[in-house]
Formats: structure tokens, sequence, C-alpha cells
């Protein structure tokens, strides 16, 4: 991990946590060489920020809770052109993430990870029915190119915030893929490896209560 200040030409990895200490030690450790990490800390009660700053990335913190508001605080955060996004819990390698990159590079506006599960169990069927449903409805209504919701994504910053303030909560992947659609953008999906957590319960898909949340966070995005 490098200094963006210093290199504003890279790539900064925005990491939205809330309780991930367990996990977030694995994550950063396989962050390709020379890229940034800025991890926003939205509410944990866990050592979540210290892990953070003790591996040398930048933590800001957000107070208002939901995954829409600690990504786009930490988007609003970066200093690098290029911003990746992907979750703290170790389900997604970091190393996956200069192939989204290439992407970019190669024309793409936003270059987005459909996740293929890396073992049986790993995805629960009720979020995985859901994803697929959620997809279908992106493909056929708006055009979008994609077989799930944009888990890890990498767009440049500029653009991003040129789409306004998106969703606070589970809604802001569907919402930023709606908006992208609808600016034009070129979106390219590309498979990446989906396993199990190394730490912690997820928010969302660990629980039905939270599935049903990120439910309804869905369907108000795509009413």
């Amino acid at each position: 991990m490098t200094n963006a200040l210093d290199n504003p030409g890279g790539v900064t990895v925005v990491i939205p946590c809330r309780d991930e200490a367990e996990a977030l030690p694995d994550v950063l450790a396989a962050m390709p060489a020379g890229y940034h990490v800025l991890v926003v800390d939205n509410g944990s009660t866990d050592a979540t920020a210290a892990v953070a700053r003790v591996r040398g990335a930048r933590v800001v913190s957000e107070d208002r809770p939901g995954y829409g508001a600690a990504v786009q605080a930490g988007i609003a955060a970066a200093t690098t052109e290029l911003v990746a996004v992907l979750d703290g819990d170790g389900s997604m390698d970091p190393g996956e993430l200069p192939g989204l990159v290439d992407l970019m590079h190669s024309g793409a506006d936003l270059a987005v990870g459909r996740r293929v599960p890396v073992e049986s169990g790993v995805w629960p069927w009720h979020a995985r029915l859901g994803n697929r449903l959620i997809a279908r409805r992106l493909r056929r209504k708006y055009g979008l190119p994609v077989h799930d919701i944009a888990a890890m994504r990498v767009a440049r910053r500029t653009a991003m915030l040129s789409l306004g303030p998106l969703h606070n909560r589970c809604g802001y992947p569907l919402e930023l893929l709606i908006g992208a659609a609808g600016a034009g953008w070129k979106i390219v999906e590309r498979d990446i490896s989906y396993r199990p957590r190394t730490g912690g319960i997820s928010k969302v898909s660990g629980s039905w209560r939270g599935s049903l949340h990120a439910t309804r966070d869905f369907l108000a995005v795509l009413r």
C-alpha cells in the first residue's frame, strides 16, 4: 500500500466496514502492491479502525449508517482517478482487482465483478436467487450487461461523483448501475472468485432479517 497523495494517478481501494476487525487483516495483506487503501469505518463497535491503521490503511469515519453512505464517503475522500470498492469480510480476493483495472484502461467506464462461488455453501440459496432475479431485471429493464450487482467494482472517481448522491444503504450498487446505464457508461463484467468470509457474520446474507432489509432497499431502487 502507498500514499495516494504521492500518486494521484493510482488506484484507491475503498473498503466500507462495520465490525470487520477479524477479517480485515487478511484483506489488507492481500492488497496488490502500489494500491492505496481507504477503510471507511461505519459505526464499528470493535477495533476495525485501529486494525486498519496499524496495517497502513487510511481511515475515515462515516456516522450515517448504511453501505451506500460508507462507500460514498470513501469515494469523496479518495484522491486518485480510479477508485475500486470491495467488502472487508474476505469474501473477495483483492488480488483480482488488477483485472478490473485493466478493463478500465481498455475503455470501460465501470468494471464490475461477477461472483463465482469457489465451493458449495458460500452463497446462501436465498441470497443467490435474489441476486439472480435482480440482475435479470437490470438486463431487461435497463439493458445492463450484468449478471451480478457489482459487489466488486472499479470506476473513475469524478464519474461516480457526477451521478450525485445515491442510495445510502444496500440499494447503492443497484442505483450506481442504473445511473451508469442512464449516463451511457460502458459497463464490463468479469468473473471473480467468491469465498467464505474470513471472519464475522454477513450483515446481509448471514440472516433472513438482513436479507429482507436488503431486498427492501433493492425494491425501492428498482421501482
